[in-house]
């Protein structure tokens, strides 16, 4: 049960005077996580300012600088308005000692203007100036007041994240309301401990983020925003550690098989293991053989033979009469993934079995029949492998690929389908260290660095688009000579329509350009029609393969060599390296070529720059994270740390580490969260939306 001392905290948004249905559902899109259900008071509280405005800047007018928000005290000179029935502005001109100002209203009431501006009278007006043809001018003034009413303005101003539809009054408004309802919490956080750092508490310092009297009150360096970043992050961790707790205490089952099975498996690679990943093996190998469940990530750069150590875990637990599977985010890379294990398996005598969403009905009962019956030892599939209804005879071992869209919640429920089930999930975004903390504090972590062997390095360039055509020629004259070619375009979020005309565009441009047939992929074609483009460009009937970004992760045509990515200065950092790594897959030189439309802006400037300058995915990521913040590299759109309102690691990255540390001191001296610090850490785990992490103290 959530306590109650919380309650008001969880009251919808809804329960606030003045904010009805419309308005409720406009502030839920804007700050609730998820879109099917209405904001909480909580919600609204952690929506917290970005920046803030001073109005106490008052330099006068000819002082006032372009673009800047300033105060004046002014007299009204003479109204211009415009001919009636136009559509022409409304002018009000005025003056103070340093020289003269014009206020602009579009649509404007007349009757209201003359009131509110009397000729001769004098005005205290709040806005943003802007210079035009060097005299100054201010759009709909923010605040028009007499001189006593200007006391009462408020002299600093917080600025927040906002929504089409919703005013920034009525969003102030609200959060005053959630202000009052606001309790006093019990105290989460050791008292030694704020003492140190000089910390409020939690209610002192999410009064002054919303209150500022300085911007170091809104600074994410500054006391207020680090505690609760810090009280986010605690959350967080103390969720996963519960995760790790309880995963462990269910008890694993200790596999130590003679490693026939996996030898016979590393004998059929036409190479030889890199030094990273004969250690890889050799940690899942040593977890594997413990009576403790394995939950271990292993990340892998684009092409480091993450797929061949996953075999070899699989064959590891295979050879003790269990079964495996591997689980893949899409069906083009489950299919993948089956084709390039099947020699493998064929070699080892491992039965092997394929199943996506599109089997019938009697293909997937006779799949089902076969797993119960334990005549398949590896199946390989998307999410439909894990969907309710798939049993199997005895599952050991699950491996998942490009985690970051498998949350903890699926973790546990693949955990579900048998007893004591080892868990190695896959990725192949370079993860900085401090975001393997944030959404895999629950695991332990093995690194793929080097490439396979006799793999080169992709040369890159960047190159304006202003020189297009002659990229197309180059283009034609690689393919007249035998090799392949990937184009990717862009996807613009905010419309689908003008994206699949762009790709659609490129397709034909190429086509008739290069005088041959290209394939084409993009989002909006079914499966089959993807599949069918996808084979005629590895059969090599088509040489080039035009598409936008569905290309990604995981598609492998290792005679492609040379990738265009379009309009390169629109992508972020980690989804570049990404694109990049479809090609350099075999021993012949490959190259990326980035287009950018010119000029670049200082980030996408740096961007590029990295691009050209390394091909460590590692690096890259902690370039990335550096950049632009957490949340895209790990696929979410938002800018900031997936799954945190407050915290963000590009300023907090130092309070993730004593998070966790706390977060497993905490567990180890109350595991159940019964004392008194641990009743109020319930509380902390409520308010940030951790709850299934009580579940799983009550499960235990």
């Amino acid at each position: 049960m959530r306590p109650s001392v919380l309650d008001p905290l969880f009251a919808p948004v809804s329960s606030l005077q003045g904010i009805g249905p419309k308005i409720a559902k406009t502030i839920s899109g804007l700050v609730a996580d998820r879109q099917d259900r209405e904001a909480t008071l909580a919600d609204l509280l952690f929506h917290v300012p970005h920046s803030l405005i001073d109005r106490r800047h008052r330099p006068g007018i000819a002082y006032s600088e372009n673009g800047q928000i300033v105060t004046l005290q002014v007299t009204i000179d003479r109204h211009h308005p415009g001919p009636r029935g136009g559509r022409a502005p409304y002018r009000i001109t005025a003056f103070d000692q340093t020289g003269s100002i014009t206020f602009v209203f579009f649509h404007p009431r007349r009757d209201w203007l003359e009131k509110m501006f009397p000729e001769g009278e004098v005005r205290v007006v709040s806005g943003r100036v802007e210079w035009f043809n060097e005299r100054p001018q201010m759009v709909h003034p923010d605040y028009l007041l007499s001189l006593e009413e200007a006391a009462s303005m408020p002299a600093i101003e917080p600025v927040y994240p906002m929504t089409a539809g919703l005013a920034g009054k009525t969003l102030q408004k609200a959060l005053g309301a959630a202000l009052q309802r606001l309790p006093v919490l019990p105290e989460w956080q050791d008292g030694a401990f704020l003492e140190r750092n000089m910390w409020p508490g939690f209610d002192e310092a999410l009064r002054a983020v919303h209150n500022p009297k300085e911007q170091d009150d809104l600074s994410p360096e500054g006391a207020n925003i680090r505690r609760i970043a810090y009280d986010e992050l605690l959350a967080s961790q103390l969720a996963l550690a519960l995760v790790r707790k309880s995963m462990r205490q269910l008890g694993g089952v200790s596999r130590k098989p003679s490693g026939t099975l996996q030898q016979k498996v590393i004998s059929a690679l036409p190479f030889s293991l890199t030094d990273g990943q004969a250690a890889a093996v050799k940690d899942i190998n040593s977890d594997l053989a413990e009576p403790i469940r394995m939950l271990r990530l292993l990340q892998g750069d684009v092409g480091a033979g993450k797929t061949v150590v996953a075999l070899a875990a699989l064959a590891q637990v295979i050879e003790t009469g269990a079964q495996g599977a591997l689980m893949a985010p899409t069906e083009i890379l489950a299919r993948q993934h089956f084709a390039s294990m099947q020699p493998l398996c064929e070699a080892a005598g491992i039965r092997l079995a394929l199943m996506t969403g599109k089997d019938t009905q009697k293909q997937r009962r006779i799949l089902q029949e076969k797993l119960n019956a334990g005549e398949i030892d590896l199946v390989v599939g998307t999410h439909a492998l894990f969907q309710g209804s798939v049993t199997f005879q005895n599952l050991g071992l699950v491996v998942v690929d490009e985690q970051h869209r498998f949350g903890v919640h699926q973790r546990l429920a693949i955990s579900a389908k048998g007893n004591g089930v080892d868990v190695l999930v896959m990725t192949a975004t370079p993860i900085p260290r401090t975001l393997v903390l944030t959404c895999f504090g629950d695991m332990d972590v093995s690194r793929l660095t080097e490439k396979p062997a006799g793999r080169k390095p992709v040369t890159t360039v960047s190159v304006s688009l202003d020189r297009l055509d002659e990229i197309v020629g180059r283009i034609g004259a690689a393919i007249s000579s035998g090799q392949k070619a990937y184009w990717v375009c862009p996807l613009v979020e905010e419309s689908e329509k003008i994206d699949l005309a762009a790709v659609e565009d490129r397709h034909k441009v190429l086509e008739q350009a290069l005088g041959q047939k290209v394939s084409l992929i993009h989002g909006r074609m079914s499966a089959d029609e993807k599949d069918a483009a996808m084979a005629s460009f590895k059969s090599g009937e088509t040489r080039i393969l035009v598409a936008t970004t569905v290309i990604e992760v995981g598609v492998d045509v290792p005679d492609a060599t040379i990738i265009v990515i379009e309009h390169a200065e629109r992508f972020g950092l980690a989804q570049l390296h990404q694109l990049r790594g479809r090609v350099g897959r075999s021993d012949k030189p490959s190259s990326c070529v980035l287009l950018f439309k010119a000029p670049l802006g200082e980030t996408a400037a740096a961007r590029l720059n990295i691009m050209r300058e390394t091909n460590d995915g590692f690096l890259i990521a902690e370039e990335d994270l550096r950049l632009r913040g957490g949340g895209e590299i790990l696929g979410t759109r938002q800018s900031g740390t997936p799954g945190f309102r407050v915290a963000r690691l590009e300023d907090h990255a130092d309070l993730m580490e004593i998070a966790r540390d706390d977060a497993r001191l905490i567990l180890e001296t109350d595991p159940d969260l019964k004392g008194p610090r641990g009743d109020a850490l319930r509380c902390l785990l409520y308010l940030f939306g951790r709850d299934e992490a009580i579940r799983l103290l009550r499960a235990g």
